[in-house]
């Protein structure tokens, strides 16, 4: 662990940043959104719970720390997830690979 905590908003359900949109045992992770800079499970968490659209991370800011692993709570930066073949770096806890087809909501192409 980080020793810090991070405060992931939005529809959760258990410690691991399940919510009730994704919650399969891979689903632990939660993304900080780059519009306000705040953690949440998935993007219908972001829609539900906020009044401003998501804007995606930009290439240039894939050094960001901005994914948070619900396992170790770790920060990874976006390229650390995008090239951790959905396995955390820090703590191997798997990550959901079906995940990759939201990328386009989160992350510039």
């Amino acid at each position: 662990m980080n020793g810090m905590t991070v405060k992931v908003l939005g529809s959760t359900v258990d410690r691991f940043t399940r919510c009730t949109h994704y919650h399969s045992p891979r689903d632990i992770i939660a993304i900080k959104f780059r519009c306000c800079k705040e953690y949440y499970p998935c993007y219908q968490c972001h829609d539900q719970h906020t009044d401003h659209p998501s804007s995606v991370w930009l290439k240039e800011e894939f050094d960001t720390k901005a994914i948070l692993c619900g396992n170790c709570k770790t920060e990874l930066t976006i390229n650390e997830y995008l090239n951790s073949q959905s396995i955390c770096p820090v703590c191997n806890a798997a990550f959901n690979p079906g995940c990759q087809l939201h990328y386009h909501l989160y992350f510039e192409k």
